[in-house]
C-alpha cells in the first residue's frame, strides 16, 4: 500500500491529498511555557522585520500573548537606565547582549508523518520548525486532508500543541481521472476544501477549463492562491496564464522560465523524456532557465512588469534544490547523523518509488547545469525584490536531503546569495510571508498589538546565517584558540508561549535516537547504500 501511495506522489510531484488514512494525533502541549499575563524580555536589540536596521537595548513586553510595550531602556556602551524600566512581571527573560525578531513564517511546509514516506512523526517536524524560529507555517498539503490539518491549525492557536501556528492550504489537483475533471466538480471541490477549513489552496494543475474555475470559486469564497506549475499543464497555464486568472502566488520557479520562452513554447525536452522518471524530470528542470529569455530582454521586462502589476507573490523554495547542485554535501550535512531521522534518510536515498529521491546516476553534468540554473533563477528573484515584489521564504523539507527546519534556514543564506541585505532576508521570512498570508495585522513584525510570535538568539543573524542552525557555528576561540560551537535558537515565543531551544534540541536529538536504537542502528552518520531500514 504504501509503495503504491509512493508512486502516486512520483508522479504528482507532492504528498498531498492521497488518502485520509494517514491521519494520525499530534501529542498534546508538553514543554511550551505560557503564555503569561506578563513577560518581560530586557535589554534585547531588536531586528523589527520591517526593514529597520537593529535598535538596542529595548524591553519588550507581552501580555497574554500580545506585544503591548517596546521601550528604549538606554544607549549602547552605557549603563541600563533602570529607573525607565518596564515593571516585571511572571516571567522575565534577560537578553541583554542579544537579538529578538518576529517569527519566521514557512511558506511552504508539509506535515508528514509515519505512514507517509517520510515515516516521521508529526511532532518531531513541529519541534525541528520550533527549534528553528519558526512559529508560522503555510501547509501545502499533506496525506492527512484538509480537515484534520485545520484541526491542527486549531489546537495550534488554541496553544494546545508544541507547533507553529498553521495554515492550511489544501492541494487541487485536476487530472486524477474521478475527483475532479469538469469546470462543476472543480468549483465543488473548492467549496469542500473551504468547509474543511482551508484557509488557502495550493493548485497543482489542470486542464484549463478546470484549473480556471478551481481559481474562480477559491476567489469568490475568498480563499487564497499559490500554485506549483507542474510541467505536465505548463504549456497552457504558466505564471503569465495563471496570474491573469486570479492566481496569488507561486511555488519554485516551473512556470516562470516557460512564460519567458520567445523561440519556442515548449521546453526543448529530450525526445526519450518521461515525467514518471524523476531523474529525466529534474535534470530537464535544472535546464529551463538556460531557455529563458535573458535579463534585461524585451520578454523579461514584460513577464516582470506584468507580475509586479498583479501584485503576484514569489516563494522560490531554493533550498529545495540544493542537492541538485551538489549531492555530495547535501547529503553529508552535518546535522543528519543526529536530527535526521532514519525513516526519513531511508526515503532520501535513491528510489523509483519515492518523490525527490532521483538520484539514478547523478553527477557533474547535472550539477553544472543546476548551478548556471541558480545563477539566472536568482538573479530574476532578486530584480523582483528590488521593483517591489513579494518574496516568501519556504522551505518544501522532506524531501531531497532537505531536513525540516534546517531547510528553512538554508534558504535564508540562499537569498543572501541571490543578492538580498541580511535585513532583506529577515523582511522576506517575517513581514512579506505575513503580508502574503494576509494576516500582517496579526503578525510578521515586532510591533505593539501583533501576537508575540518571536526569535531570541545570542549571536548576530545579520553577521552570519549560520548560527540559526540547530547545530549551530563552528569557530575559533581567540582566547584558547581552540574551535568552538555557537548559535542555535535561544528562546522561541509562538503565541506568547515561550519554548527554550535547548530544550527543544534535547527533545529532538532524543527521539531520533530513541528510534535508532529501537531499530537496532548506531549513532552516528547513516550510510546510503546497503542501508536496510528495521522496523521498531
Amino acid at each position: 500500500m504504501k509503495k503504491l501511495c509512493l508512486l502516486a506522489v512520483a508522479l504528482a510531484g507532492t504528498i498531498s491529498t492521497i488518502s485520509t488514512v494517514f491521519a494520525q494525533p499530534v501529542p498534546d502541549r508538553a514543554i511550551g511555557e505560557g503564555p503569561y499575563e506578563r513577560l518581560v524580555i530586557r535589554g534585547v536589540t531588536v531586528i523589527d522585520g520591517a526593514g529597520a536596521p537593529p535598535v538596542g537595548p529595548i524591553d519588550v513586553v507581552v501580555e497574554g500573548g500580545r506585544i503591548t510595550g517596546i521601550v528604549p531602556v538606554g544607549m549602547p556602551g552605557l549603563a541600563i537606565d533602570e529607573d525607565g524600566r518596564p515593571d516585571a512581571g511572571d516571567r522575565v527573560i534577560d537578553a541583554e547582549g542579544m537579538y529578538l525578531m518576529p517569527g519566521f513564517i514557512n511558506m511552504h511546509g508539509h506535515i508528514h508523518n509515519e505512514e507517509s514516506g517520510q515515516g516521521v512523526p508529526s511532532d518531531y517536524i513541529f519541534k525541528l520548525w520550533l527549534a528553528h524560529g519558526i512559529t508560522s507555517v503555510r501547509d501545502l498539503g499533506n496525506g492527512a486532508g484538509a480537515a484534520w490539518t485545520a484541526d491542527i491549525a486549531r489546537r495550534s492557536a488554541n496553544n494546545e500543541i508544541d507547533a507553529p501556528n498553521v495554515y492550511p492550504y489544501p492541494v487541487f489537483r485536476g487530472w486524477s481521472a474521478g475527483e475532479v475533471d469538469t469546470p462543476d466538480e472543480a468549483r465543488a471541490r473548492i467549496r469542500q476544501l473551504k468547509r474543511d477549513g482551508a484557509v488557502g489552496v495550493k493548485f497543482f494543475g489542470a486542464p484549463e477549463e478546470i484549473l480556471w474555475a478551481g481559481l474562480e470559486e477559491a476567489d469568490r469564497l475568498d480563499l487564497k492562491t499559490t500554485m506549483h506549475h507542474a510541467q505536465l499543464d505548463v504549456a497552457h497555464a504558466d505564471v503569465m496564464d495563471t496570474s491573469a486568472h486570479g492566481l496569488g502566488s507561486m511555488e519554485h520557479w516551473y512556470g516562470l522560465p516557460e512564460a519567458l520562452f520567445t523561440g519556442q513554447t515548449i521546453q526543448n525536452y529530450p525526445l526519450d523524456y518521461n515525467y514518471a522518471d524523476e531523474q529525466h524530470r529534474f535534470e530537464n528542470a535544472g535546464k529551463l532557465w538556460a531557455e529563458a529569455a535573458e535579463p534585461g530582454s524585451a520578454r523579461w521586462e514584460e513577464v516582470m512588469s506584468t507580475l509586479l502589476e498583479r501584485e503576484f507573490s514569489i516563494i522560490p523554495t531554493f533550498s529545495i534544490y540544493l542537492s541538485s547542485r551538489d549531492w555530495m554535501r547535501m547529503r553529508r550535512a552535518e546535522w543528519h547523523d543526529t536530527y535526521t531521522m532514519a525513516p526519513l534518510w531511508k526515503f532520501f536515498a535513491p528510489d523509483r518509488n519515492a518523490h525527490g529521491s532521483y538520484w539514478f546516476d547523478w553527477g557533474t553534468e547535472q550539477e553544472t547545469a543546476w548551478k548556471d540554473n541558480y545563477q539566472r533563477w536568482m538573479r530574476f528573484i532578486n530584480e523582483y525584490k528590488n521593483r517591489g515584489g513579494k518574496v516568501g521564504v519556504g522551505e518544501d523539507a522532506g524531501y531531497i536531503y532537505s531536513t525540516y527546519g534546517f531547510g528553512y534556514i538554508q534558504e535564508l543564506e540562499l537569498l543572501r546569495e541571490a543578492g538580498f541585505h541580511p535585513l532583506e532576508v529577515i523582511n522576506a521570512a517575517t513581514l512579506q510571508g505575513a503580508k502574503i498570508l494576509g494576516v500582517e495585522g496579526e503578525t510578521g513584525s515586532v510591533q505593539v498589538g501583533k501576537r508575540a510570535d518571536l526569535v531570541i538568539v545570542s549571536e548576530n543573524p545579520l553577521a552570519n546565517l549560520k548560527t540559526l542552525f540547530a547545530t549551530g557555528h563552528i569557530k575559533l576561540d581567540p582566547d584558547t584558540n581552540k574551535p568552538v560551537r555557537t548559535g542555535g535558537v535561544d528562546f522561541v515565543i509562538k503565541n506568547g508561549v515561550v519554548y527554550e531551544g535547548a530544550k527543544l534540541r534535547e527533545e529532538i536529538l532524543e527521539m531520533v535516537a530513541n528510534d535508532k536504537a529501537a531499530r537496532g542502528i548506531e549513532d552516528g552518520p547513516m550510510p546510503i547504500v546497503d542501508f536496510e531500514l528495521s522496523d521498531d
